[in-house]
């Protein structure tokens, strides 16, 4: 697939800044795992810092991608991986220095970090590469209100760097794709030739557990932050608790707090919802599984989104979801999930107490309609990506692909 019969270049920046810091990975970190398994066999691997620019040499390449496969960091073997990065570094560290020659290959980079890093579209020139992005969002453009004071900025430097440097796009929504085609359009920058490919969804076993008289339990996944919208579903519990008390139903929050929503988390602290919000912090994926199999469904409130790993995850584990009337949950949710506005307060209210009931109708007429849900897969995925660049390899141009 690669130009030349030479190796693809795969770029491992993300997931190196991740493992670093022993952060459990995010959905974007596992689309970029994903690429590593697929492509890292054959390939060469990119490092993308503000102080270093380079393309690693095949034996450099295989230990980096070997390392960065093995089980996803965590917090607590931070110090483990840092220690063997060191002793990779310390053996190719010159290798860092003096970027090897493209040589016009295809550069894959399924992860954004570096792209705002000056100088980028000097050395992708001067190297010789052409640059494959995969494209998550532009939600720091679109929804600044949302995210990281600066992103906003660093995002524009990003979607500037991918649509002036970039040989192709995989966007991984059509939502996504129609964002990125009008921000080239409102900036006068060029469209590459682009493809839309959802990713892959984990496949999560929802074991059924024996019947309980505990009350009925609803999930929300995904990390704290005030775009996700978790304080709609404290509006919804307090006023929950108010009626009905210890019999109210149970919300569990799934996710590490994050940024932007100091409110959210101070009404966590202080409480309100008596004993029916549990608050469970990052946990591995056999207790995601093992919370969202006992949930009357899942709720996916946000503002906005490039795609909704756990909206597909939740419903190819055959997992009601109820979410907000966004373009993107319309588009993967293939019509079967209870979409609602994210400020419809008594909506929600209204949706969770009927799915709560054990003889809810309208949750068993999304459980009908999951039937005709097909769950993006890997292969599919990786089919189209590989056709993509096996095209942009034989051609060039710019323009929108089907």
């Amino acid at each position: 697939m690669a130009a030349n019969n030479a190796p693809l270049l795969l770029d491992a920046t993300r997931l190196v800044w991740r493992r670093w810091e022993g952060l459990r990975p995010t959905g974007i970190d596992r689309i970029c795992l994903a690429w590593l398994a697929h492509y890292a066999p054959h390939a060469q691997a990119v490092i993308v810092q503000r102080r270093a620019k380079a393309i690693l040499p095949v034996a450099a390449s295989r230990k980096l991608f070997a390392l960065l496969a093995e089980d996803e960091g965590t917090a607590a073997d931070r110090t483990g991986f840092r220690w063997r990065m060191a002793r990779l570094a310390a053996r190719h560290g010159t290798d860092l220095a003096r970027s090897l020659p493209g040589r016009g290959r295809i550069w894959l980079n399924p992860g954004h970090t570096g792209l705002n890093t000056p100088g980028l579209d000097g050395w992708c020139r001067a190297t010789d590469i052409k640059p494959v992005y995969l494209v998550h969002d532009l939600i720091p453009i679109t929804h600044p209100q949302f995210c990281r004071a600066g992103e906003a900025e660093r995002h524009h430097l990003r979607m500037r760097a991918m649509l002036s440097t970039g040989h192709g796009l995989v966007a991984n929504s059509g939502h996504t794709l129609e964002t990125v085609v009008d921000f080239a359009g409102n900036h006068g920058l060029p469209m590459p030739p682009a493809i839309v490919a959802w990713p892959g969804t984990p496949e999560l076993r929802a074991v059924r557990l024996a019947a309980s008289k505990a009350p009925p339990t609803f999930v929300v996944l995904g990390t704290i932050e005030s775009r996700k919208n978790h304080m709609l579903l404290l509006d919804v519990w307090e006023q929950l608790w108010k009626a009905h008390g210890p019999a109210a139903p149970q919300l569990t929050i799934i996710g590490r707090r994050g940024w932007a929503c100091d409110d959210v988390l101070a009404r966590l602290d202080a409480g309100g919802f008596g004993t029916s919000v549990l608050e469970a912090g990052a946990v591995e994926d056999a207790d995601i599984a093992r919370l969202l199999s006992g949930a009357r469904a899942l709720l996916f409130p946000s503002h906005a989104e490039g795609y909704g790993l756990p909206l597909v995850e939740a419903l190819g584990a055959g997992v009601p979801v109820i979410a907000s009337d966004l373009p993107v949950f319309r588009e993967i949710g293939q019509a079967v999930p209870d979409l609602l506005p994210p400020d419809d307060v008594a909506g929600w209210t209204s949706a969770i107490v009927d799915y709560a009931a054990a003889d809810s109708e309208r949750r068993a007429a999304q459980m009908a309609r999951m039937q005709g849900f097909s769950a993006p897969d890997w292969p599919s995925h990786f089919a189209r990506v590989d056709a993509f660049i096996t095209q942009l390899a034989a051609a060039g141009g710019s323009q929108v692909l089907a």
